[in-house]
């Protein structure tokens, strides 16, 4: 490994910016250079040190700030120069965020690195509707699902969407939806019961969070209706049902 620069991959957590680590928090406040993402609460910027070098490399849905590639040969150029660099992820870096195609990089490169895990989308998100992931009465498991893939990949013709549809686990999806009426479609047609109950959260422990509940044959229209996007988890399980009673996060818009 290199002995001049060193890159932390850092989870900054669902949004709330009291949802980082201390480590995070810490890490923010002495690095040298951070490489930020789209979902990453602005006020976490407020830590860093006057003379912090700041690289956005946000992504948004046809909208990339950088490649991916780039982001990782930025992340090397910064570590060569000598710096502590924090990669700075929205949610947990090893969670559907790419971070372990980085720290494949670095280590190809010789880069010193670390990775600093975070609450996930899935857990903070569901947490601040009220929403418990298992359920002694209703789901003794959890399943985190893309909904998205790399470009050329049919990820929901790929997906065994019949053994998801039969498992009886509670399933969160990640940037799903652009392809929620599919997905819907899949699982109930592998035996899903269209009554199944799901719950929507849109921009989740930040002030801007709403949530739609339904069920699997009509949240779709439901979301429709609200107007509700990306960046949203979608939970789907037996469980989703019980956020109406248990919520209790009161968010200001």
């Amino acid at each position: 490994m290199s002995s001049s620069g060193k890159v932390y991959l850092v989870g900054a957590g669902p949004g709330d910016p009291e949802l980082i680590t201390m480590k995070g928090h810490r890490l923010l406040r002495t690095c040298d250079a951070v490489v930020y993402d789209y979902l990453v609460s602005t006020a976490m910027l407020e830590w860093l040190r006057p003379d912090c070098e700041r690289h956005y490399v946000g992504k948004r849905a046809g909208l990339h700030a950088l490649p991916q590639e780039e982001i990782e040969d930025l992340l090397v150029r910064l570590a060569r120069e000598g710096k502590q660099v924090v990669r700075l992820k929205g949610g947990d870096p090893f969670i559907f965020g790419r971070g372990g195609e980085e720290a494949l990089t670095l280590r190809k490169h010789g880069i010193a690195y670390e990775v600093v895990p975070a609450v996930t989308a899935a857990l903070g998100c569901a947490a601040y509707v009220g929403v418990p992931l298992t359920h002694r009465k209703f789901s003794s498991s959890v399943t985190f699902i893309s909904g998205h893939e790399q470009p050329g990949k049919e990820a929901v013709l790929e997906i065994d969407w019949g053994s998801h549809a039969q498992s009886g686990s509670t399933l969160v999806l990640y940037m799903a939806m652009g392809r929620l009426e599919e997905i819907c479609q899949q699982l109930t047609a592998r035996g899903m019961s269209p009554t199944t109950p799901v719950c929507v959260v849109e921009w989740g422990t930040t002030p801007r969070q709403r949530s739609v509940s339904g069920q699997l044959q009509d949240i779709v229209w439901r979301v429709q209706e609200a107007g509700v996007g990306a960046p949203a988890v979608v939970i789907i399980g037996a469980v989703a049902a019980l956020g109406d009673s248990l919520s209790w996060f009161d968010p200001v818009i």
